[in-house]
């Protein structure tokens, strides 16, 4: 047994992942209820999928009743720099690290079937493999698995790799004897809770996505509240704040794997740049990366926030610009970007713009800037 689990991680090593445990396939009773209580205080927002498949989330043997046990995988993306530097540069956009790079789905994905297949030739059983995008829940089988610990956070920690850690799982009916789960180092600290821009973790350990930059940026598809969007500074796609400040990534290294290092492109690309973006441009420049999936008129919706945040006057006319944009959610957001850079051209748009307005939660939109700027 400990042969086989010896040569497994050893193949697991050579095809490119940085981590391997197992875990037996099971969920315990405190993940499980963790997962019912977030679900009933709505703190998923519109994240309905997590609701729909509670049960399968709940249970790996739902999912698959054959599974005997899970080999959990781990693949580091450590960044290059601190990624809180960037927010110093308030006229770019900062995008999350593990976005910067290709889709990590494709590379784990492609590196996880070729362990799997030599699993099967090798042992036998049969196989299913995941990445993120089935209703496992990742982050306790981690930590069975012996990979790491779900941080005060709620985002996997490792004393080997910090807070970079990509997650997989090969599922397989072969029963390998499971590895010692990994303790909690979190201690006192608390360092991820108290940098949250928006206040999104009511207590350690529980998040509360719909204050999140990252969901608020990424998963919800319409206007981002008003008293968020000051916090949410240059981010515009997802956020790395309580990831990057926890003291565990000292250990950190730079992602060894080259697909997963961040394209110059996206390491503090201009917001001016961005915000032109029409649809074929997004797409090509988000070729092969996460950020396609979110669309041009939703990112370009976070871009605007930014613009409005950046506190730059120079950027004046690229509000004004979009207050024409074919997009709900962009002119919206340019209404409000422009009021806060600029009230006195808001107010010298206005008698043209905000009375043609078809849309109504554009033209609330005006209102509400308007009234904030004393008009």
């Amino acid at each position: 047994m400990h042969d086989c689990k010896d040569a497994i991680r050893a193949k697991a090593l050579e095809v490119g992942f940085d981590a391997v445990g197992f875990a037996r396939a099971e969920l315990s009773e405190q993940a499980r209820a963790g997962l019912a209580d977030y679900l009933a205080r709505g703190r998923h927002g519109d994240m309905g999928w997590l609701a729909r498949h509670a049960d399968r989330r709940g249970d790996p043997r739902t999912l698959w009743p054959e599974a005997a046990t899970v080999i959990v995988v781990g693949m580091n993306y450590g960044p290059d720099h601190d990624p809180l530097e960037d927010l110093e540069h308030p006229d770019t956009g900062m995008i999350s690290v593990y976005a910067r790079g290709r889709d990590y789905h494709d590379v784990i994905k492609k590196r996880l079937k070729q362990l799997g297949r030599w699993l099967i030739a090798e042992f036998g059983g049969e196989i299913k493999v995941f990445v993120d995008t089935a209703p496992v829940m990742e982050k306790p089988l981690a930590q069975a698995a012996g990979l790491g610990w779900q941080g005060k956070h709620t985002n996997a920690v490792s004393r080997t790799f910090g807070s970079w850690l990509f997650l997989g799982e090969v599922f397989t009916t072969l029963a390998l004897e499971p590895d010692d789960a990994e303790a909690d180092f979190c201690g006192s600290c608390r360092r991820c809770l108290d940098v949250c821009p928006t206040d999104a973790f009511p207590a350690p350990y529980q998040l509360d996505a719909t204050r999140c930059i990252s969901y608020l940026t990424i998963e919800h598809g319409g206007h981002i509240p008003r008293p968020l969007r000051p916090a949410m500074g240059n981010r515009i796609y997802g956020c790395d704040d309580c990831l990057a400040v926890c003291p565990w990534n000292k250990f950190a290294a730079t992602a060894r794997n080259e697909w997963l290092q961040a394209r110059e492109a996206l390491n503090r690309p201009a917001l001016a740049e961005l915000a032109r973006l029409d649809d074929d441009a997004f797409r090509t420049l988000f070729s092969g990366s996460p950020v396609k999936r979110l669309g041009r008129d939703r990112f370009v919706r976070n871009v605007v926030i930014a613009v409005g945040n950046s506190g730059d006057r120079g950027l004046v006319p690229v509000a004004a610009e979009l207050l024409d944009d074919g997009s709900e959610l962009v002119r919206a957001m340019a209404v409000w970007a422009l009021g806060r850079l600029s009230p006195e051209r808001l107010e010298a748009e206005a008698p043209t713009r905000r009375d043609t307005e078809a849309d109504m939660a554009v033209r609330e939109e005006w209102e509400a800037a308007l009234a904030e700027c004393g008009s």
